[in-house]
């Protein structure tokens, strides 16, 4: 890892920016794939995964033989801790269900909100170098609380045709209704366009490689949402004298497992932590199976020393960071300052894989600096949040004059007739009713 100590101010926007590639071919590229799959549907679906997963497949979809032969083999140790899981994701989002009443806005003016689950939605799980079942349990439980119609999920096989038995058991727990054996950008063709086995969704959710971001971005510029701009994954520690370096060092390396472009960040006040920290990268480095990966991930990362708390929580809030943990003392002060995070974690004893598993908050985060604007994933992002009004002639009178108004300096005649004609014809009701009267 690079160390940069007591960088100015003025440097940090180059400091802090991540590793960026040409993505000019790269579009080029995955847009043909989604052209192919939009023109030919399944043919193109098991070509592709011919060529890049290298199996011939006859049918896309999982069976429920398949399911069955899954949750057979998986261990009964793991089933308790995908419970585990399910239990703390479930009681998290579920206590995010929140109706707006019907409020009078103005005498006669009433309005309410309702949440109406969006009816189809499509789950990307990349297989790639790991099976992370743990996307599923995120994405499909709170999928699951909102009700949506129809929850489908896409997931590449292995060189067997087979999809990882945790992969397919937690797709059963989180309440996913179909599951299809397709990934990379062509999966998220399938599910923006459809095709005879994979039905279109309404939006597009999970994480992938940059065929499957582009793919996302690509599809969503017209014909479908996606649940955010999303990019390699990343952390960030905020450290001072009271750190554990190997507890910071265990964070650092736990994100930069992930994939060769993945980052971890060290911002510490205190710089008689670094070398210890350092050391122990390299004591825990050499246990894991996938440190060859780490390695490559830490040349994308950095140490960075600063004087003072404040300074790095500006740092913070500049980098935007998809996953920060806060290893100071008073860490709740620091917290309070923090504006631009995916999601945060406080004290020595709350490591960022709590929240990848089994603390109950959804991993599905905000990366690339998009935190400054987008949220992660939570039970709002399965819902749509639809407005309702009804206005009493009582209340139309009382808004009549506001409405016209406004319509008028914009220009917009139809608008405020669509007011007016209301109000004649009402003062032409009440002369009738009291000329009968007469």
């Amino acid at each position: 890892m690079q160390v940069i100590k007591y960088p100015a101010p003025e440097t940090w926007e180059a400091l802090l920016a991540r590793p960026t590639f040409d993505s000019s071919l790269l579009f080029e590229k995955v847009q043909k794939i989604l052209d192919e799959v939009r023109k030919s549907g399944d043919s193109a679906l098991k070509e592709f995964t011919a060529t890049f997963d290298k199996v011939s497949l006859e049918s896309l979809e999982v069976t429920k033989e398949e399911m069955l032969e899954a949750e057979k083999s998986v261990s009964m140790h793991l089933k308790q801790a995908i419970e585990m899981a399910r239990r703390n994701i479930w009681k998290f989002h579920s206590e995010q269900q929140r109706e707006l009443p019907e409020i009078q806005t103005s005498p006669g003016v009433y309005c309410w909100q309702k949440a109406i689950a969006i009816e189809k939605v499509g789950l990307y799980v990349p297989g790639g170098t790991a099976p992370l079942f743990s996307t599923v349990l995120m994405l499909g439980i709170p999928a699951q609380i909102a009700e949506c119609k129809e929850i489908i999920l896409c997931t590449p096989p292995n060189s067997e045709g087979k999809i990882h038995p945790a992969v397919l058991y937690a797709a059963k727990v989180a309440g996913v209704h179909r599951i299809f054996k397709v990934g990379g950008a062509q999966a998220i063709a399938a599910m923006a366009y459809g095709t005879e086995s994979v039905p279109k969704v309404y939006k597009i959710f999970g994480p992938g490689n940059q065929y499957v971001t582009a793919a996302k971005q690509l599809v969503s510029l017209r014909d479908v949402a996606i649940d955010m701009p999303a990019g390699p994954s990343e952390v960030e520690v905020i450290a001072d004298e009271s750190a554990n370096p190997a507890f910071v060092a265990a964070d650092l390396l736990s994100q930069a497992e992930h994939g060769v472009d993945s980052q971890s960040i060290l911002i510490t006040v205190c710089e008689s932590i670094v070398e210890p920290v350092l050391e122990q990268i390299e004591l825990q480095i050499e246990q894991l199976p996938r440190k060859d990966v780490a390695r490559k991930a830490l040349e994308n990362s950095k140490i960075i020393v600063l004087k003072t708390l404040e300074e790095a929580v500006a740092m913070t809030n500049e980098y935007a960071p998809e996953h920060l943990i806060i290893s100071t003392r008073f860490y709740l002060g620091v917290a309070a300052n923090i504006f631009n995070a995916g999601s945060v974690f406080l004290g020595n004893y709350t490591p960022e894989s709590a929240g990848d598993y089994a603390s109950g908050t959804n991993h599905t985060l905000p990366t690339n600096g998009y935190a400054k604007a987008y949220s992660g994933v939570n039970l709002d992002s399965f819902v749509r949040k639809v407005t309702f009004q009804q206005i009493t002639q009582e209340g139309l009178t009382n808004l009549s004059n506001a409405i016209i108004l406004m319509a008028e300096s914009e220009e917009l005649q139809a608008h405020s007739n669509a007011v007016k004609v209301r109000l004649t014809q009402e003062r032409e009701v009440e002369v009738r009713e009291s000329s009968h009267r007469r």
